[in-house]
């Protein structure tokens, strides 16, 4: 029976193992991890973990006995060093592994601040990993200086950790404003405004230039010329897609491990899904970075190794959670040339709205779950509500479903 092993235990990888075994594959599966620990989740690291809300085995996908009562080997701890398509065979940790089918879910790294600026000091910091958060966590003392380097949905969502256990906080951002990549101004203004309520400095238009310190890091030069003390640092700067072993291998790289609709990558034998593979959409190429698609591709990706021949279509969706906002993502909103932003029900909700011309691309909600639901559906269904419509708060937006 034919050996299926799966490179990356995080989101993606465990997806995929269970989805295999459901879908009535009866050989034997391997799951390879890097980390010691079994699949987990990461959204609650930065956020109810580091609050210490939740406990750590409240983050485990799945218990223990799962991987055993399912036959899956899962293997954590350790490193593949080269794969091998040709043979299909792979090494981990000096161990060789021969697989009739092989996929890689590994996922995404944090980038790095130069050596220049860091200068190899202690008390830097990276949100990925339960290692890189329990390494964090000591430094979340009352009263004590942060410099969070990134204004993107991940360094904002540490800015409103370290604000709620009251730290003294500033943000920097080096483009024009937070959130330039991913959100439209309006979004930007409704973060900006929540975060300084919570007493965060946000600095846009300002880069990092060098830490300093003796052993760890205590001031930071920043790009205008100011100095700041600080006790600790947080970088937040977005993250690059793992494909070097795919890389190494022969494997088309194309932002990502590039695959095809049914998740095939140019090897044979070899399939990709989660934050490392691109995938063709609606005309174009994308690589998203979430746990939806994480588990979705994932299980499209399972199907089609089994012989669905099913192209995965992706529904984009996303979230982040700051103080007490929870802010839902339906689409994506790339080449967008309006928005519409619309009050809420409650006080200080809004959703704003972006349209390719009279195409609804995405909806960001702030405390709004009834607009996301709404415009979930209108995007997913790619139906085009008219855009005064939106904008008129008399709008019934149930209605415009049924229209």
């Amino acid at each position: 029976m034919e050996h299926i092993v799966i490179i990356g235990a995080g989101q993606a990888g465990a997806a995929l193992a269970a989805a295999l075994r459901a879908g009535g594959h009866e050989g034997p599966i391997t799951l390879i991890g890097a980390e010691p620990e079994p699949p987990y989740q990461r959204p609650p690291l930065s956020k109810a973990y580091l609050l210490g809300e939740m406990a750590r085995e409240r983050l485990y996908l799945r218990p223990a006995q799962f991987y055993e009562d399912q036959g899956i080997a899962l293997m954590t701890g350790r490193r593949v060093e080269k794969i091998d398509p040709a043979t299909r065979t792979l090494s981990a940790d000096g161990e060789t592994i021969a697989w009739d089918q092989l996929a890689l879910a590994t996922g995404a790294s944090p980038i790095r601040l130069p050596e220049s600026v860091t200068a190899g000091l202690g008390g830097i910091h990276y949100v990925r990993t339960l290692a890189d958060i329990d390494a964090m966590a000591p430094e979340f003392a009352a009263g004590r200086r942060v410099l969070i380097v990134g204004g993107g949905y991940i360094g904002l969502e540490a800015a409103a950790v370290a604000a709620k256990k009251g730290l003294k906080v500033t943000l920097v951002e080096q483009a024009e404003r937070i959130l330039s990549r991913v959100a439209a101004p309006a979004t930007a203004d409704y973060f900006r405004t929540l975060h300084e309520r919570h007493s965060v400095r946000i600095l846009e238009g300002t880069g990092l230039e060098q830490l300093s310190g003796t052993e760890r890091v205590r001031e930071a030069r920043l790009s205008g010329g100011e100095t700041l003390a600080v006790d600790f640092v947080i970088a937040g700067i977005g993250v690059r897609p793992d494909t070097a072993l795919a890389e190494a291998a022969g494997i088309t790289i194309e932002n990502g491990i590039r695959t095809d609709a049914l998740g095939r990558t140019s090897a044979p034998g070899v399939w990709a899904a989660g934050d490392c593979a691109s995938f063709p959409w609606r005309g174009t190429r994308i690589r998203l970075e979430s746990v939806p698609n994480a588990i979705d591709q994932a299980e499209a990706v399972a199907a089609n190794m089994l012989g669905a021949g099913k192209p995965y279509e992706a529904r984009p969706w996303f979230w982040s959670d700051q103080y007490d906002v929870k802010l839902q993502i339906a689409g994506l909103n790339t080449g967008y040339e309006r928005t519409i932003t619309r009050p809420g029900d409650k006080a200080g909700s809004q959703s704003v709205w972006y349209w390719r011309g009279r195409e609804l691309l995405a909806v960001d909600a702030m405390n709004d779950p009834r607009a996301y639901m709404i415009a979930k559906r209108l995007i997913e269904a790619g139906r085009a509500p008219d855009p005064e419509a939106v904008a008129d708060p008399g709008t019934d937006l149930m209605g415009l479903l049924r229209a």
